[in-house]
C-alpha cells in the first residue's frame, strides 16, 4: 500500500512539474534589455532601415494537420567592426499577422561586432508556421547594415532537423 501511495505521489509531482515548465516560456520573459538601452542621444545623422525576418516556430510534417514544434534562435548582429548600431524595434508576429510581442521599449545599441539573441522556445506555439519579426534600426552613414538571421532546430524522436532564414531589408 505504501509503495502504491509513493507511486501516485511521484506521478502527480512529475505531471505538475511538466505543466509548470510549459508555462515558463523563456522567450516571453524579457531579456535584460535595460543593459542595452540607449541613454545618450543618437548621432546627428543616421540612416534608417527596416528588416523583415521569417521565423518558423512550427512546420508541417506528414500532413497539413500535423505540425512539428521548433526552437528558434533569432540573432541580431552588428556587422560593423568600428561603429555602434541602434535597434528601436524587434516585434514578433504570428502567422495571421497579429503582433504578439515587442521585445524591448526604446532603442538599444549593439557595439561593433556584437550579437544579441532572442530565443523562441519549442513549447511557444503562438507564432505558428508563418511567424515573423520586423526590426527597425539606425546606423551612421557609411556603416554596414545589421544582419538578422534565425536558426530553427528540432531534435524530436531519433532525428534532428535544422535550417536558417535571413532578414530582408524592406527600406
Amino acid at each position: 500500500m505504501k509503495l502504491y501511495i509513493v507511486f501516485i505521489f511521484s506521478t502527480l509531482l512529475l505531471i505538475s512539474c511538466q505543466e509548470q515548465s510549459e508555462q515558463d516560456i523563456s522567450s516571453i520573459d524579457p531579456v535584460n534589455w535595460e543593459k542595452k538601452k540607449l541613454t545618450s542621444p543618437l548621432p546627428d545623422s543616421v540612416v534608417e532601415g527596416r528588416t523583415y525576418l521569417s521565423v518558423y516556430s512550427q512546420i508541417y510534417t506528414q500532413t497539413e494537420h500535423k505540425q512539428l514544434d521548433l526552437t528558434a534562435t533569432v540573432s541580431l548582429r552588428n556587422t560593423s567592426d568600428s561603429d555602434t548600431i541602434y535597434i528601436s524595434k524587434a516585434e514578433y508576429f504570428n502567422t495571421s499577422g497579429k503582433a504578439l510581442r515587442n521585445y524591448f521599449k526604446g532603442t538599444i545599441f549593439l557595439r561593433p561586432m556584437e550579437t544579441v539573441e532572442i530565443v523562441i522556445d519549442e513549447i511557444d506555439k503562438e507564432g505558428g508556421t508563418g511567424a515573423n519579426f520586423i526590426f527597425d534600426w539606425k546606423t551612421k552613414p557609411g556603416t554596414s547594415e545589421p544582419l538578422f538571421e534565425c536558426v530553427m532546430i528540432s531534435t524530436a524522436s531519433q532525428y534532428g532537423l535544422s535550417f536558417s532564414t535571413f532578414g530582408k531589408r524592406l527600406y
